[in-house]
């Protein structure tokens, strides 16, 4: 019996910016901005972190926090210095434009510079649905209904409050973050376990229907 790739994962399909679990249980991603924290005073990071963690108290949900280090794509710009090294017409100009795009292909080679990116996973499951309220025990399984569109979209609601809330608490941190759509969740996850061809700027192509 032949398996497929989607027989491995646990993603039954990604719509409306939500990721649909086979469990029934829905995920969105945002993806969040950096801070330079070393460059903040003293006071600055006191700041910070007493806001920081002021945010993670106030959750009553879990979440999951994903650090992704990808080799900087700087494909583009190697090829602009190469158009202008070979358009120089001053020799020394020429020589140094060739050291200086030498010495960055060498950083890259060596894997030294390394883009961050910053995401926070956000669940919601129909067993959290005011309905399941008062039923659930460690000791008695809930049977969990079918996730019709009507379940769906109540299911979404809820999980837009959270991710408005994560966006506010977040912001309250000197952060800025945004909900990744359908098909930034699509690329994010192709370009996890197509790793090389995501270093070098490749995606394929989605869709019209998931781009919009």
């Amino acid at each position: 019996m032949q398996t497929s790739t989607q027989d491995f994962l646990e993603i039954n399909q990604i719509r409306e910016g939500v990721i649909v679990l086979k469990n029934k249980a829905l995920r969105a991603i945002i993806m969040v901005s950096s801070l330079n924290f070393a460059l903040k005073s003293e006071d600055e990071q006191v700041a910070i972190i007493s806001q920081f963690q002021n945010f993670l108290n106030s959750l009553n949900f879990t979440t999951q926090i994903i650090v992704q280090s990808r080799k900087l794509n700087i494909t583009s710009y190697l090829e602009k210095l190469s158009e202008f090294e070979s358009k120089q017409e001053n020799e020394l100009l020429q020589i140094q434009t060739t050291g200086y795009r030498e010495f960055v292909e060498s950083l890259i080679k060596e894997g030294t510079i390394m883009n961050k990116t910053f995401y926070m996973v956000l669940p919601y499951t129909l067993a959290e649905s005011p309905e399941f309220s008062g039923i659930s025990s460690p000791w008695k399984k809930i049977e969990i209904p079918a996730l019709t569109e009507e379940n769906f979209q109540r299911c979404k609601l809820q999980l837009r409050q959270r991710i408005e809330f994560t966006i506010s608490g977040l912001r309250r941190c000197g952060v800025k973050s945004i909900p990744l759509t359908t098909a930034e969740i699509i690329e994010l996850f192709w370009g996890i376990h197509h790793p090389r061809e995501a270093e070098v700027g490749y995606y394929p192509e989605l869709p019209p229907e998931l781009t919009q």
